[in-house]
């Protein structure tokens, strides 16, 4: 329930954040269907909504599949959906507890990643190592068609998140030296 001076629906507080000034609005896109919408299309139709509404650019839920994504998109751009959709990418560093997520929030978990997990329950240093390495191919997949920005769902773990973009070859600027100082006499 809305608050009684807030706004029912995502497009809604976009058109009201466009009426107050030039913000940068991200909004959110979900490549496997919000689960509360009556079917995909229903889903994208939202999507527009806020796109029209005036938002700059959507950030994807998590997802493990890259097909997915790629689907999604093309839909959204046959949709009339011309704005950057980002994908959203969740480095798994707990499989028991993101499969318990996923299944709240409509994002499937490939069989296959539960076998790179299995045994790992009381490894948390073998586990951080297969999150970064399965969320760094992932992401190179993406690049290779195309993708050049990526949304981290970090949960608090931003070492992961460098350690992955360490991988697909995004690197920070090396610190800035000091010039020596001269100490006076």
């Amino acid at each position: 329930m809305p608050h009684s001076e807030g706004y029912a629906y995502a497009a809604d507080l976009v058109a009201g954040l466009r009426r107050v000034g030039d913000f940068e609005i991200s909004v959110a896109a979900f490549p496997e269907r919000h689960p509360e919408a009556a079917s995909a299309e229903a889903d994208l139709d939202n999507l527009k909504r806020k796109i029209d509404a005036g938002a700059n650019r959507a950030i994807t839920q998590f997802f493990f599949d890259v097909d997915v994504y790629l689907r999604f998109v093309e839909r959204a751009r046959a949709a009339g959906i011309a704005v950057p959709i980002v994908p959203g990418i969740l480095p798994v560093t707990n499989f028991a507890q993101v499969k318990k997520f996923s299944a709240q929030c409509g994002a499937s978990v490939p069989v296959w990643m539960a076998a790179q997990f299995e045994g790992l329950d009381d490894d948390p240093e073998t586990r951080r190592l297969v999150a970064a390495s399965i969320a760094a191919e992932q992401c190179r997949l993406l690049q290779a068609n195309g993708v050049n920005e990526f949304h981290f769902y970090t949960l608090n773990r931003a070492d992961l998140t460098v350690a992955i973009c360490h991988m697909i070859g995004v690197r920070g600027r090396p610190p800035v030296e000091a010039a020596p100082r001269r100490v006076p006499r």
